[in-house]
């Protein structure tokens, strides 16, 4: 074969190869440049994941499978992976003042956000139990350290020693779950489990698909493997909240779905029952929890696992277009999340970081713009119409109906409904109470990111139907 041919079989893992190359050329150049062009680094990471992205969208269309079908490049992995990328692009847009002002600006820091979105990248496309380990361990494994990359700061380093001892216990269970699913099916192939599983599952199989499903939850910091998300949230240096409630969560539901509907679909009832379980309790724990916290960092880790169970509702329905709700739901959930984040980012005072909710108090008055977007994106968390947040619920919600899972729907709209008392709450601070002393001025950055955001949160229902037409063409591409 001549090396053009090559190269065209090498196209579908073109992405990753490029993001891969890409973060060990800037981890010479920051290792040679040292911390002082650590913030050029930085910025050129965000130039690589955009053309990451590009190549992805280029990627030829259909179903392609790589490395004998353990790797698989279709609609689903294309979609998700561009709402990844978004994550990952967008924290680190959010990062570089941040870094700067806290004197944390170190070249290594882009490069492993880019290394975990290798990882992320490798688990969307998993095709088998080999695979989707060594996805899911390659995302894992910078993330430990970027949650401890304030040496300094004792919760940052509490923090990062928590996630690493819960996530190595969570990819014990899921590796031990993948081998007895193994030893019962004699395939680590998707398709072929779902062969060798047609005729029902035994009890060993369910066995193996409940310690799969752990380690599932545990990414997704989904109940009852949630346990890490709040402590994580509040001790990690803000950037990385914002990286952790984004990217890794699009990834951790992607290979949530692609396992249980290519993997088992011949054993939904049973699949079903954990997903149902796992969504209603994350959605009544992420409404209940929240309420009482002063700071804005935890209460977004409990606002995460809330809407980890509304992302999960639309899988319980099992269906085509319960997928399509959950892309639906991820890419909206990502779009607030990141917005959210600018503006939790921007409270700083006399150059110091505050977190505290009351901090937020009379911001209508002294930045009424921020206050505004901010409003309308927590309105949109909320799911209040016509913002995004509430198209995001309506069609997982939608979905649970038509598969018969009233219960779910019912919960699920009751927890919106608590969830948004709290969102509400900060509301209320910013706009009825007296003024606290004003934060320092929006970097540009930051005030861009929230501009895009907080606009697109807005007028999404305007014109839905490019996000509806993909989000439908990726969801059907898995069955």
């Amino acid at each position: 074969m001549n090396s053009l041919t090559d190269f065209h079989v090498l196209l579908p893992v073109l992405p990753e190869l490029l993001l891969a190359c890409g973060a060990m050329v800037l981890l010479m150049l920051g290792v040679y440049a040292g911390d002082g062009a650590a913030r050029f680094v930085n910025a050129l990471c965000i130039l690589l994941l955009i053309a990451v992205g590009a190549s992805v969208v280029m990627l030829p269309p259909g179903r392609i499978e790589m490395f004998g079908g353990s790797f698989v490049v279709d609609d689903f992995a294309r979609f998700l992976k561009l709402v990844m990328l978004t994550g990952s692009g967008g924290t680190l847009i959010l990062s570089l003042d941040y870094l700067t002002n806290e004197k944390l600006q170190k070249a290594e820091f882009g490069v492993l956000v880019l290394l975990a979105t290798l990882g992320m990248m490798l688990l969307i496309s998993a095709s088998d139990l080999i695979a989707l380990y060594l996805g899911l361990e390659l995302m894992s494994l910078p993330l430990y350290v970027i949650a401890a990359s304030n040496r300094d700061s004792a919760r940052s380093t509490e923090a990062g020693l928590k996630y690493f001892v819960l996530g190595a216990l969570s990819s014990g269970m899921l590796l031990y779950g993948a081998s007895l699913i193994y030893g019962f099916t004699s395939t680590v192939n998707f398709i072929g489990i779902a062969k060798a599983t047609q005729g029902g599952a035994g009890l060993g199989l369910i066995f193996g698909l409940v310690f799969l499903f752990a380690g599932f939850c545990f990414k997704v910091s989904a109940v009852p493997f949630h346990m890490w998300t709040p402590d994580v949230y509040e001790g990690a240096p803000t950037p990385v909240t914002a990286f952790f409630a984004a990217a890794p969560k699009v990834a951790g539901i992607a290979i949530f779905v692609r396992a249980t509907t290519v993997a088992f679909p011949g054993i939904t009832h049973s699949w079903q029952q954990i997903v149902v379980f796992v969504a209603l309790a994350s959605m009544v724990l992420g409404a209940f929890a929240a309420i009482g916290q002063k700071n804005i960092k935890r209460l977004m880790a409990y606002s995460s696992i809330g809407h980890m169970g509304f992302a999960l509702v639309g899988l319980a329905a099992g269906t085509a277009e319960g997928v399509q709700g959950v892309l639906v739901y991820m890419t909206i959930y990502v779009g607030m999340t990141l917005g959210t984040f600018a503006c939790i980012l921007s409270m700083r005072r006399d150059g110091v970081m505050v977190e505290n909710i009351s901090d937020l108090s009379g911001l209508a008055r002294t930045q009424p713009a921020m206050a505004f977007l901010f409003a309308m994106l927590l309105f949109s968390l909320a799911g209040i119409p016509p913002l995004a947040g509430f198209f995001a619920k309506f069609y997982v919600f939608l979905a649970a109906i038509k598969a018969g899972l009233y219960l779910l729907a019912v919960v699920g709209v009751l927890a919106s409904v608590i969830g948004a008392y709290y969102y509400l709450t900060i509301v209320k601070i910013m706009y009825f109470d007296e003024p606290a002393k004003p934060f320092q001025s929006m970097p540009f950055l930051l005030k861009l990111t929230l501009g895009v955001f907080g606009l697109l949160n807005i007028v999404f229902f305007v014109y839905p139907a490019p996000l509806l037409g993909a989000a439908t063409a990726a969801a059907k591409s898995l069955f």
